[in-house]
């Protein structure tokens, strides 16, 4: 059934999959699932929209900025334009941390 917390989940996702240095946080699940499991990365309530997600990059504060800007317009172009969005940085990825490696000399 496609509602329009459906329209705004899809919406969201798109504008994060466009984003460098982040992606949606799923669970592990099989390898094919009858649905977008992106969307399990998503809660959308009648105040806040929270997105988990992973860090794939470093540094973590102009990442989050970047994505807040970038996601804005489709929360505002919705029902939930006076909602309050919270990205949730639930792991970084072992590739964001390479940044920081500073070989020995």
């Amino acid at each position: 059934m496609i509602t329009e917390r459906t329209d705004l989940v899809q919406a969201l996702l798109t504008v994060l999959r466009g984003l460098p240095g982040l992606r949606p946080a799923t669970p592990v699940t099989r390898s094919w699932v009858p649905w977008d499991a992106d969307t399990m990365a998503l809660d959308v309530d009648d105040h806040t929209v929270e997105i988990r997600v992973v860090a794939l990059a470093l540094p973590l504060e102009p990442l989050l900025r970047e994505a807040a800007s970038a996601l804005a317009p489709s929360l505002n172009d919705s029902a939930w334009r006076n909602a309050r969005l919270r990205l949730v940085v639930t792991d970084v990825d072992r590739g964001a941390l390479d940044s920081l490696h500073v070989p020995e000399t």
